[in-house]
């Protein structure tokens, strides 16, 4: 038997009218008992009649989202909390999905970037930022940025504050009392990228250090090995590597064991982001994780609100990222090449 809005208020305990303002994301409701309505909704697994209620609101009931790429663990989970938030709220999720490095960019904005096609976009980690943005506040698409790449930004953004992400995993090894410490960064057209390494600068500062190598390069598991690889072949190696994220990160663990240096024995490694490969590695990888979940949730509510005429509490949230303890990193020896293996 089809589930209806009449079994999600009984389910709940709330009245109709209650249970129809969570639908529509209204601001007047508790969070208590939004909560009880969104958790008889998941239980019953009621999906609004988005049809109908298209109707009602001229509206296509649709949500866009654009990202640059699928198989990253992070935005994966973003991807599927905006997917059941939505859902939840009686919408669907377009996806489109584009490589920006190949200049695949007028193509996915051709698709959704139209004002007929959706009521409202969430734009993940852009690399050509300034162009969606004028294009959609051009077209009149509400619109809500994940990960964005501009400072100040004035328009909706969801970010993590990844300078203190940066500052807490250096700070985290200099508390072991690491005082040579490298980095390897992401690209730096990224803000992310640019924020974790000031707060691994500060972080030094703070101590009366710099950074014992630095390397801006690119996120992927081959620039940590190679980044890696070239500070061995000199004789520079850092008793401990800050990596700009955890792909990069199992590309120094990588490098190292291949050289004969033990991880954390010789060398601590701390990544960025908590993906699923953090545990499933050898030392387990001490990293900073990415509030993923929170990410997506606050994108959906932030762009509803929107959509509903409600002036967010928020235009710019930053979330808090969190450190997670594992086995790369270790209490410093002194200089790793007198531990190294022969």
């Amino acid at each position: 038997m089809k589930v209806n809005i009449f079994d999600v208020a009984k389910k709940s305990g709330m009245s109709i009218v209650t249970v129809s303002r969570v639908l529509n994301n209204a601001p007047t409701v508790r969070e208590i008992n939004r909560q009880k309505v969104l958790d008889a909704i998941k239980e019953l697994n009621y999906s609004p009649n988005s049809a109908a209620r298209t109707l009602v609101r001229g509206k296509t009931g649709i949500i866009g989202l654009t990202v640059t790429a699928l198989g990253d663990s992070v935005f994966d989970c973003i991807v599927k909390t905006v997917h059941d938030r939505l859902k939840q709220n009686g919408y669907f999720l377009a996806i489109s999905i584009l490589d920006e490095s190949n200049g695949d960019t007028e193509e996915a904005s051709n698709f959704l970037f139209q004002e007929d096609r959706v009521d409202g976009i969430i734009v993940l980690s852009p690399v050509q930022e300034d162009r969606y943005v004028a294009e959609l506040e051009r077209k009149g698409i509400p619109f809500v940025v994940v990960d964005n790449q501009t400072e100040n930004a004035d328009f909706p953004t969801i970010n993590v504050d990844n300078y203190k992400g940066g500052y807490e995993a250096t700070n985290h090894l200099l508390e072991l009392g690491h005082t040579h410490i490298a980095h390897i960064s992401g690209q730096v057209l990224f803000l992310s990228s640019r924020e974790r390494q000031k707060g691994f600068i500060d972080a030094l500062a703070e101590e009366g250090l710099t950074p014992y190598l630095l390397a801006n390069s690119r996120f992927g598991v081959r620039s940590g090995f190679q980044v890696m690889q070239d500070w061995i072949r000199s004789g520079q190696v850092p008793t401990a590597v800050f990596a700009g994220d955890d792909a990069i990160a199992l590309g120094v663990v990588q490098a190292l064991e291949a050289n004969g240096y033990r991880v954390p024995e010789d060398v601590s490694v701390i990544g960025y982001d908590d993906q699923y490969i953090s545990e499933e590695l050898n030392p387990r990888l001490t990293t900073i994780r990415q509030p993923a979940v929170q990410m997506g949730e606050h994108a959906v509510f932030a762009l509803l609100d929107i959509l509903n005429h409600v002036k967010p509490s928020q235009t710019n949230l930053r979330l808090q990222p969190q450190l997670i303890v594992r086995e790369s990193t270790a209490v410093c020896k002194g200089k790793n090449d007198r531990n190294r293996r022969d």
